[in-house]
């Protein structure tokens, strides 16, 4: 057979099968060839109806959109909130030692007794002070408790709690804040070696910066060996400059060197580290007193903080201490360090009941975000909690 044969009976059978194809496929499978067609078909009134059943008038059609913002905005708003939390959270683990011993103490006295009388507040004064806070504290804590409890007839136990706890904030509530409204202010760290004062200027340091403030940092601290050199290395690890002479010079030069250069660069603070004073050493304690002269006469409209750092771990030695500083300088604050590392947390409060001094930062950890400004509030949650 030819090759055009061949051609013409492959084209021949290829008609009959084509001529068969409709009667072999079934109803089902027509309609499914069919259903593609389907999408071109025009919308009919029935389909019509069907649309606009679908869409309803009072949603529209960018209703998604709107909600995907919506929850955008809300996780947004919430971001705040929860760095709030982390930042309370610090506190809370930090003073968890404290608050062990602080909490179970008042809850073993609240369930031993079914009414409060004299016998309740006598056991009240002596677990206040096996807490660290004093016979002078305890006694004005009980004694205004008393008037709280008479004044609104409080009986339950959590009500009477609820006292003890606005009493505890009331007092050590007042200038918790560092007032660094000139330009520059002047931050001047007192304090015995060991309390943790210059790890405090660092992590201070670092705070000032992550605030927007330029600051400058004096290392005045030329007693101490090695005192320059580890200050040096906080200001790196914070990001701010600092002015230091060598070992043994005048503390007070190297501060007027710091304020001249605060002035020059238009820093927003200058951070003055001291030496470890001993309260019976009497010539460093004059040394203070000449950095004290030499700041306000170079900047005598500055805002100027003297902070006295304390180590927590010391319990009542802390409070001797503070007494003895504010005696030869004017203490504007306390930076309170190694509350985490102590049971003795609750000598915050007769620092500021006894000595009108207020606590201002509390180190909580050994990072360099773990120094925080100090809220009575938080404070007190944290420790009834």
């Amino acid at each position: 057979m030819g090759l055009f044969d061949r051609f013409k009976k492959k084209k021949q059978e290829d008609t009959e099968e084509l001529e068969q194809l409709p009667e072999e496929m079934t109803a089902e499978e027509l309609a499914d060839e069919d259903a593609p067609e389907v999408e071109d078909a025009p919308i009919t009134e029935e389909n019509a109806t069907v649309e606009e059943e679908a869409l309803p008038e009072d949603e529209p059609a960018d209703d998604t959109a709107e909600e995907t913002e919506e929850a955008a905005e809300q996780e947004a708003d919430e971001e705040q909130p929860e760095r709030k939390i982390g930042f309370f959270e610090k506190l809370k683990n930090g003073l968890k030692k404290t608050k062990d011993g602080f909490l179970g103490r008042i809850e073993l006295l609240m369930n031993s007794f079914t009414k409060i009388d004299e016998d309740f507040f006598e056991e009240l004064e002596e677990m206040l002070i096996l807490s660290d806070i004093g016979a002078e504290t305890s006694m004005d804590i009980c004694d205004q408790l008393r008037a709280a409890v008479k004044r609104t007839g409080a009986t339950d136990p959590n009500d009477v709690k609820q006292l003890l706890k606005d009493i505890i904030a009331e007092m050590l509530t007042g200038g918790n804040e560092l007032d660094l409204s000139s330009r520059p202010s002047v931050i001047m760290v007192i304090g015995v070696n060991g309390a943790g004062k210059t790890t405090t200027i660092g992590k201070l340091s670092a705070n000032l910066k992550a605030q927007g403030k330029k600051v400058i940092v004096a290392a005045a601290d030329t007693f101490r060996a090695a005192a320059i050199d580890q200050l040096n290395v906080w200001t790196d690890r914070a990001g701010v400059d600092i002015v230091k002479h060598s070992e043994g010079s005048d503390p007070a030069a190297v501060v007027f060197d710091a304020i001249c250069a605060a002035k020059a660069r238009n820093a927003d603070v200058v951070l003055c580290d001291t030496a470890g004073r001993l309260h019976n050493k009497k010539h460093l304690m004059e040394e203070l007193k000449k950095i004290a002269r030499v700041i306000t006469r170079e900047l005598p409209d500055a805002k100027i903080e003297t902070l006295l750092v304390l180590d927590a771990t010391t319990g009542q030695n802390a409070v001797n201490q503070a007494k003895l500083f504010s005696e030869t300088a004017e203490i504007t604050g306390i930076a309170l360090t190694k509350l985490d590392g102590t049971a003795k947390g609750g000598i915050i409060i007769p620092i500021k009941n006894e000595l009108g001094i207020p606590v201002k930062l509390v180190g909580v950890g050994e990072k360099i975000d773990d120094l925080q400004p100090f809220i009575p509030e938080d404070y007190v949650n944290a420790l009834f909690e």
